[in-house]
Order: structure tokens, then C-alpha cells, then sequence
């Protein structure tokens, strides 16, 4: 049996990660091709067809024999045309684009857009961290706050596409700004970057998250209590999140989900200090586990259950 072979797009603020993906899910080949934020001369749309057809030529596949092309993109999505709304992320030049109509009027194929967090929920879901879950909260830390929910084994993507915008979940009366225009979003206070500006108020060389990590591991008592204020942040986000709807798994994704002492367990036991006593019955906290190919691959989900 022949499978059906797909292109799954990830589209993040520094580059495009192009993989070529299977109807199981699984990655035969992956390309990453740096976003060029300088001068402009390559829009990124035009850095994704480019992907596209490299990572085809590479594997000598005729691209009119692919099954389709999935994206994942930040910022808010319609998922319902096809575009990117005016909250466009971290991306240049992004707001507005029609993801679909430009992918569909160069190869023609069926094309499909989701935000990248929902992509994440989606790929754990189908053959990561969540398989045989139908009900997944997952939160993905990094420069913001994203991820996605999984009820009853559907993606909650909202009247447009726009749901599961986690980080800008409101946590704190009259807060930080925010780059959406609101105060008090949780991915002021749970995001890595978060950490991080908070870690450069106490040393100068706290510019990142693996040295404060690093510090912390090593015993650090400062560093173990800016990393716990930080898990504190983390976790009343999702405990709020978890009380609204009752998942079973809740996923915790980015790169600091590689900390399962200083982030993973200290996230969960907060968690379920925090929520009501039903809501952390069989409940199970962990890290996500597909990494970088995650949106890749969740895109590609996405594009197979909207052609059921």
C-alpha cells in the first residue's frame, strides 16, 4: 500500500521548516530555511514556495503527486479563509497574508492553515505525548505563550480559527502590556522571554534561559527562586485554563520542557495544588514530545480532518 505524502509547513519568526510528511504522521524528510528579516528581498510566502520545492526536488517528488500542503502559522489565523488576521505575530510583512490562495494559485493543490500551537495540540494528539487522548490541554512556552485544546478529540478553533489563543489569556488586573494592545496576558508572566527579563533585572549575565537554568541546576538559590516565582505564573495560567475545560492530559511544550525538575513537576504539583480535587483526578501533567516537528506535522493533521 502506497501512502499518501503531504507537505507540512512551519512557519515561525526566523525561519520556515518544511518536512515531508506521511498519512501517519511520520517525517521521511525536513528542511529549515532562514527568513530573511534584513532587506526584505525574499517575502516570506515567496521563502515557503521556495521551501516547498527544494525539500521535492531533494527527494525527487513530483509535487502534483503530494496529497496536500498543511501550514502552520503564528499569530491569530481564519482558519475559515485561509489567512492571517491582523494580529499577525512575529513574523514581517505577515498580517493579512492569504496563506492559502498563494499556496493553492502556485501548485494547486488542497492547502490548509491553523495556528501553530493548535498544530502542536493537534500532532501530540495524533502521534505524540496525548495519543489516545481526546481531551488535551497543551501550552507551549517560549517567546510567548501559545498551544492549543482538544475536546472530546476535536480542536476548539472558534467561529474564525482564532480560539486557543492561550497567552493572551488575561491573568492580571490592569498588568503588563501586552503586543496585543490588552494588560495582564498570561504570556507576560509565563512565557521564557518573561523569565529572562525578569532574570536580567537581578544579574547582567541572565540573558537567556539556559543560564539561568544552568544556574539553577546547579544550585543557585537566586536562580531557585526566580525559577520558582516564574512556576508560580505558569501554573495559576493553566489552572485557570484547566478549570475551564477539564482535560485529561496537559501537555507542557517549548524548549524549557527539557527542565523536568526546575519546570515539568513543579508546574504539575502546582497545578494540582491549585485546581478543584475533581478537576486533578487521573489528571496527568508532562512534557510534550515532538519537538521541532510538531507544527509540521500537526499542520498536516490539520489539513487531513478538514478534507473529511
Amino acid at each position: 500500500m502506497i501512502l499518501k505524502k503531504y507537505i507540512g509547513i512551519d512557519i515561525g519568526g526566523t525561519a520556515v521548516k518544511a518536512g515531508l510528511v506521511d498519512e501517519n504522521g511520520e517525517v521521511l524528510s525536513r528542511c529549515e530555511t532562514e527568513i530573511d528579516r534584513s532587506a526584505m528581498k525574499e517575502t516570506v510566502m515567496e521563502t515557503v514556495t521556495r521551501s516547498i520545492r527544494e525539500i521535492c526536488d531533494t527527494n525527487g517528488t513530483d509535487i502534483g503527486s503530494l496529497a496536500g500542503i498543511g501550514v502552520a502559522a503564528p499569530g491569530a489565523i481564519n482558519t475559515r479563509e485561509g489567512k492571517v488576521a491582523k494580529l499577525g505575530g512575529n513574523v514581517p510583512n505577515w498580517s493579512g497574508t492569504k496563506v492559502c490562495e498563494i499556496l493553492d494559485g502556485e501548485f494547486g493543490l488542497p492547502v490548509s492553515l491553523a495556528n501553530d500551537g493548535n498544530c502542536v495540540a493537534l500532532a501530540e494528539a495524533w502521534i505524540g505525548a496525548a495519543r489516545g487522548h481526546a481531551d488535551v490541554l497543551c501550552v507551549v512556552l517560549g517567546t510567548g505563550v501559545g498551544g492549543g485544546i482538544i475536546s472530546r478529540g476535536k480542536l476548539i478553533e472558534g467561529a474564525m480559527g482564532y480560539a486557543g489563543e492561550i497567552g493572551h489569556v488575561m491573568v492580571h488586573a490592569g498588568g503588563r502590556k501586552c503586543s496585543c494592545g490588552g494588560r495582564g496576558c498570561f504570556e507576560k508572566y509565563a512565557a521564557t522571554s518573561a523569565l529572562v527579563k525578569e532574570g536580567m533585572a537581578l544579574r547582567d549575565n541572565w540573558y537567556t534561559g539556559r543560564h539561568i537554568f544552568g544556574d539553577a541546576n546547579a544550585g543557585d538559590e537566586e536562580a531557585l527562586g526566580l525559577v520558582d516565582r516564574w512556576t508560580d505564573e505558569v501554573a495559576y495560567g493553566i489552572a485557570s485554563l484547566t478549570h475551564i475545560f477539564n482535560p485529561e492530559v496537559i501537555l507542557i511544550g517549548g524548549g524549557v520542557s527539557a527542565q523536568e525538575e526546575l519546570v515539568i513537576k513543579p508546574v504539575g504539583r502546582k497545578i494540582k495544588e491549585l485546581i478543584i480535587p475533581d478537576f486533578a483526578e487521573k489528571l496527568v501533567i508532562k512534557r510534550a514530545e515532538l519537538g521541532n516537528d510538531a507544527g509540521m506535522v500537526g499542520a498536516v493533521r490539520h489539513l487531513i480532518l478538514e478534507k473529511e
